[in-house]
């Protein structure tokens, strides 16, 4: 493994460290709003609606630490830069601007435009 992967690696692990800080700290400030007392249908409501935020912060976090797994594997098994759906390589500077990009620009275009 090139010394880019290592640097790339350190980085996607510190990433995933910070997500998961950040979504356990969004879990236990869901697990309290609502719990200072006798609420009335103002502060429920208020309620529902900031653990509503939080979980659709937290689901993005989840996701985005799926894609740092996924591309820490792909530089285990030597697949890192690789295209997962034609093969060839990812262009270097789409790599550096998006280390996790799983799919080069041509590919990810058609996806978004067809679907996977």
């Amino acid at each position: 493994m090139s010394e880019q992967f290592d640097l790339v690696k350190e980085q996607l692990l510190r990433e995933r460290q910070g997500l998961l800080l950040e979504v356990s700290d969004s879990y236990e400030t869901c697990r309290e709003i609502g719990k200072d007392g006798v609420p009335d249908i103002g502060d429920m409501s208020s309620a529902a609606y900031s653990r509503d935020v939080l979980f659709n912060v937290s689901e993005t976090k989840r996701q985005r630490i799926n894609d740092i797994d996924v591309v820490l594997l792909q530089i285990e098994k030597g697949e890192y830069g690789i295209c997962m759906e034609c093969g060839e390589e990812i262009s270097p500077r789409r790599m550096e601007v998006r280390p996790f990009s799983r799919y080069c620009i041509e590919c990810k275009t058609n996806i978004e435009k067809f679907g996977e």
